[in-house]
């Protein structure tokens, strides 16, 4: 595992805890996203709806939590919650399992694959707010190292839309948008 398991829980909460945020901001939920077709709440249903089957693909259940759109922080914080125990346990990320990078642990996949969609899809979301986040070099280091391993794999259709051009001068984040898809 390149991930060390003593950081999944570690790393998986630090890329939690900035959406949970973002998404207790969140003051319209049919606000559009800079995912094309995607409003504020789709972005959060497709967010919560990977991270379950992603568990129930390894024999974990993450409840639904029920409730109205006033709901929606709370909601996903329960969510939340519930991620962040499965990353903190042992014999869950420690689970091997085959995925599109080859056979890897189950909490390297979760941070390549589901703390990067956090760490991205805060961005989109805090967009739909009027709102521009910024990373942290931690975040973008997380982003780039899944962007290098998932190679041209990133741009299939339904995953990353094509890279968007970016002045040579741009700084680290907008560079990084422009390698995700997206306008900085």
């Amino acid at each position: 595992m390149s991930i060390p398991a003593t950081e999944v829980e570690a790393r998986w909460n630090a890329a939690a805890e900035p959406f949970t945020a973002v998404v207790r901001e969140v003051r319209d939920w049919d606000a559009a996203t800079p995912c094309e077709g995607w409003d504020a709440l789709d972005l959060l249903d497709h967010v919560i709806a990977g991270q379950r089957d992603f568990a129930a693909r390894q024999g974990r259940e993450v409840p639904l939590f029920d409730g109205s759109r006033q709901q929606l922080a709370t909601q996903w914080a329960k969510h939340a919650a519930a991620m962040s125990a499965l990353a903190g346990d042992e014999e869950f990320i420690l689970r091997p399992m085959k995925t599109a990078l080859g056979e890897i642990p189950v909490g390297e996949a979760l941070i390549r694959f589901h703390a990067f969609d956090l760490i991205v899809h805060r961005w989109d979301l805090a967009r739909s707010q009027g709102v521009d986040a910024q990373f942290t070099d931690a975040e973008m280091d997380c982003v780039e190292e899944s962007l290098e391993l998932f190679g041209d794999a990133a741009y299939t259709p339904g995953i990353l839309g094509e890279p968007v051009p970016v002045a040579d001068d741009a700084d680290r984040q907008t560079r990084l948008l422009g390698r995700l898809g997206r306008r900085g």
